[in-house]
């Protein structure tokens, strides 16, 4: 049998004597009791209150029992050997050794270390809640369960990471999310051999591994009641230890025009706004490639006096018109990463100035057209609609495929790289969910809340590629005739 001593020198050994580490013992009548624990994942009051004041009055023969009884914290367990203990240290618990006791008391005396609840700071909230999800996993399982108090929420709680060990959460609606999905996802995220997951982007890779797509097919978001709207129609939800961000899916490709505002709305307000955000996906996706597309291979597209602009302002610059166009989208791109990787207090301030101030010198000095500024401008303003970063990065790779297209073809490069990309977008799936489904495959009911969006009272149905077995997510209200 070993003693106290022994045993916290060998946990201190294996914890490479780190000075948050801390042991001590206690004598106590008919023996003796000792504790140790990380002090920088634990709360002293915790310890304080739940395990020190428990050991004031200690006189029975056995004492781990009458510990188990005496410890008022409603988190407690019996564990059997040093292995689990190095497990549930790191996680705020307090470990408690009785001398010649093979079994082990864990108390969770875990610290705040996470921040409160806040506003997200990811995604502007025009109008609903305010509160987002944060680092802490109970908390952001809590913001679910305040919000939707069905039983039927169901969660179910992995842990992956070899060395990080961190908890990963399942959630969704037992009777609505498609039991397959469920089961394909559980299997994807227990088959991870990985040293730690720091983030909620490690799942997202494993999930879409082999899709052959650029374009987003999961949702990353902050708020709860976008996830709660996605968990009662149907979708699955991922939610990682140590990430604010939570995974929602299957997603299709209409899902990222929409906002959680959505439903907070008159529909005619977000009809406006969906068609406002396709039309700014078509401009930035096209418009760069089509303008070089019409100046230098299709100029009789142009009205002769836009034409006769044109020539008379680029009658000094010495580079062709895609090279312009390229140099210009480049220096948008390294303003617009600068503006992202500077601190808040000074990033705009160095966007905002540094494209004023290069725009107008380039143009004095004969580098580029204002044409081409206007039209770079447009693009880029249209692409700022989109907060998704899957999404913006994704634009991008493809604005850049239909500029070179335009570049060599024209108008028949653009037409061909066009059909090239919706070749792309509807021959992915995920989770057996097509990526542009309600549109290829076309769907009546599904569209109803797709590009455009019906007035609340008529969604009855839920989406159908995402429930069978629950169809309905209201009784159709009958209005009747003053």
């Amino acid at each position: 049998m070993h003693t106290l001593e022994s045993i916290f020198k060998e946990i201190k050994k294996i914890f490479g004597e780190s000075p948050d580490l801390k042991s001590r013992i206690l004598d106590v009548p008919n023996g003796r009791i000792g504790y140790t624990f990380l002090d920088s994942v634990c709360s002293d009051d915790k310890i304080s209150e739940f395990f020190m004041k428990s050991t004031l009055n200690l006189t029975g023969d056995d004492l781990f029992k009458e510990l188990q009884n005496k410890i008022a914290n409603s988190n407690i367990k019996k564990i059997t050997s040093i292995d689990e203990v190095l497990k549930v240290l790191p996680n705020g618990f307090t470990c408690v050794f009785v001398e010649g006791k093979n079994d082990i008391i864990a108390i969770e005396t875990k610290g705040e270390l996470d921040r409160g609840v806040s506003e997200a700071s990811s995604e502007a909230v025009i109008r609903g809640p305010r509160d987002s999800f944060t680092e802490n996993f109970m908390t952001n399982l809590g913001l679910l369960r305040k919000r939707i108090k069905d039983p039927n929420l169901w969660i179910k709680e992995l842990t992956i990471g070899k060395r990080t060990e961190t908890k990963i959460a399942i959630a969704y609606i037992h009777g609505i999310a498609r039991e397959k999905s469920i089961k394909k996802i559980e299997k994807t995220l227990r088959n991870i051999d990985i040293d730690g997951i720091l983030d909620s982007g490690y799942i997202r890779e494993y999930l879409i591994q082999d899709k052959k797509t650029v374009f987003p097919m999961v949702i990353s978001t902050e708020r709860p009641d976008l996830t709660c709207q996605s968990l009662l129609n149907g979708k699955i939800v991922i939610m990682v230890e140590n990430t604010p961000i939570v995974l929602l899916c299957p997603s299709i490709f209409t899902d990222f025009f929409h906002s959680p505002e959505d439903f907070y709305q008159k529909n005619l307000n977000v009809n406006f706004s969906r068609i406002l955000r396709f039309l700014s996906f078509i401009i930035t996706l096209l418009l760069p490639a089509f303008y070089i597309a019409i100046t230098t291979f299709n100029p009789e597209i142009i009205p002769d006096e836009l034409l006769f602009s044109i020539i008379k302002q680029r009658s000094n610059v010495p580079f062709p018109t895609a090279f312009e166009v390229f140099l210009l989208m480049l220096a948008f791109e390294l303003l617009r990463e600068t503006d992202i990787r500077m601190p808040q207090s000074m990033g705009t301030a160095i966007s905002v100035v540094g494209g004023l101030i290069l725009g107008d010198a380039a143009v004095s000095a004969g580098i580029v057209s204002p044409i081409s500024i206007i039209i770079i401008a447009i693009t880029s303003i249209c692409g700022l609609l989109f907060s998704d970063v899957d999404m913006i990065n994704a634009l991008r790779l493809w604005r850049f495929l239909f500029l070179l297209a335009g570049s060599f073809l024209g108008v028949i490069g653009i037409v061909v790289m066009g059909l090239i990309f919706i070749t792309n977008m509807c021959s992915i799936s995920f989770l057996d969910v097509p990526y542009m489904m309600s549109i290829a495959p076309f769907n009546l009911e599904d569209n109803k809340d797709s590009i455009l969006k019906f007035p609340t009272p008529k969604l009855i149905k839920r989406p159908s590629f995402l429930t069978k077995s629950n169809p309905y997510r209201q009784k159709e209200v009958k209005h009747e005739k003053d």
